[in-house]
């Protein structure tokens, strides 16, 4: 009996032990999840922290596929955008020499002619030249190797130095000059050394294409009526076709070249006015960022700074004032706040001679309104002072 209980009992310390065992390796196993679990959080929290995350930096990131794509077509898509240019500005001219100038010569005054002749070939020429210079003149690009550039940074991308006003395009995948953006229409980085060609483009085809509309409205609105002239016409000879019997098909009322000619001029209009409106207002958005002599880059770079800067107090809301007493106590004057400007801004006047290179009044003629392939001032990698602005700017704070 002795022998069994002892039996017994040595069974049931060996069962209590091996419960004990399990729950200890148990209890162990989920100490180890449980701290996999804490360490990978931590890790997951360090690789993504960071002080500046905001909803805009997420945003981005979501959004960066589609910035891929995006880049990828444009890269691909380049040559047929800048021969679409070509084809459509081409069949323009054609539309005017053979449609419109011969009835320009039979209808109008010498003085009308004459005014037609020049201000339409003179504007026809800075289209093609600056379009030309556009697409074919390199943005300009830093040096890959070291240089002795003061305060430069490193590009993430090309592992290069990074001058001031430099950054990288995804597209070209290199950095460039002063960059204001990739424009699929040029096939090409609008920077440094072909931003002035590039808004010049821009400027006289918005005025070639409002001066095509103003001139061709009274025209346009002839050849409008005489197409819904045309298809009533039309309509009304099928009808008696029907009501009749015929061995061969009627003639038509109207040739074919009076329906191209009321048809091109229809075509004309139309897309000189949308061309008009639409690239007249890129051509605003830009002027205004010359006036205050930014890029569009900067212009983002800058209202980004400038709200950051309002939130830490060091600059005022009001653009180009500074703040005032302060209000908590009367005997206590707060410090005035320094107006938030562009660094590289030399004033509106200034800004527009630096752009277009004018240096001497004659330039305006030279430069501005005959073609010029004359360079910007400076070399992209530093920005000093040009010798067209008449006094120096004050230090500002800005980035």
């Amino acid at each position: 009996m002795r022998s069994r209980q002892r039996m017994f009992a040595a069974v049931m310390r060996l069962l209590l032990k091996c419960l004990r065992l399990g729950r200890r390796r148990r209890f162990r196993l989920l100490r180890q999840v449980e701290q996999l679990w804490h360490y990978g959080h931590l890790c997951l929290r360090s690789l993504l922290y960071n002080s500046f995350t905001n909803g805009d930096v997420v945003l981005d990131s979501l959004f960066e596929p589609v910035y891929w794509l995006v880049d990828h077509v444009t890269r691909w898509f380049g040559v047929v955008f800048v021969a679409l240019v070509i084809g459509l500005t081409s069949s323009i001219v054609a539309i005017v020499y053979i449609c419109l100038l011969p009835l320009i010569l039979q209808t109008y005054t010498p003085a009308w002619i004459c005014w037609h002749l020049a201000y339409g070939h003179w504007n026809l020429i800075m289209i093609v030249f600056h379009y030309y210079m556009a697409i074919t003149t390199s943005p300009g690009h830093p040096p890959q190797a070291k240089s002795d550039l003061t305060g430069v940074s490193i590009c993430r991308k090309c592992i290069a130095p990074k001058p001031a006003r430099t950054h990288h395009c995804s597209i070209c995948n290199r950095c460039v000059l002063k960059m204001d953006h990739h424009c699929p229409w040029l096939n090409n980085c609008v920077g440094h050394y072909n931003h002035r060609y590039f808004f010049s483009f821009c400027l006289f085809m918005t005025m070639g294409c409002i001066y095509c509309s103003i001139s061709g409205w009274d025209m346009f609105r002839d050849a409008y009526a005489a197409i819904e002239r045309m298809k009533l016409l039309e309509k009304e000879r099928l009808q008696v076709a029907a009501n009749q019997t015929y061995y061969q098909t009627p003639p038509p009322t109207f040739t074919f070249r009076q329906r191209a000619f009321h048809k091109s001029v229809v075509y004309l209009w139309v897309l000189c006015s949308s061309v008009a409106l639409a690239l007249g207002a890129l051509t605003l958005w830009h002027a205004a960022l010359i006036t205050r002599g930014e890029t569009s880059i900067e212009r983002h770079i800058n209202r980004k700074e400038r709200q950051r800067l309002q939130k830490k107090g060091k600059v005022s809301i009001a653009h180009g004032t500074g703040a005032g007493w302060g209000r908590a106590r009367r005997d206590v004057p707060l410090p005035v706040l320094q107006a938030f400007r562009n660094p590289y801004s030399y004033g509106s006047w200034d800004n527009w001679k630096v752009f277009l290179g004018v240096d001497v009044p004659r330039h305006w003629l030279t430069r501005v309104l005959l073609p010029s392939p004359h360079l910007p001032h400076g070399t992209g990698l530093s920005w000093d002072l040009p010798p067209c602005v008449t006094e120096q700017r004050a230090p500002l704070l800005a980035i």
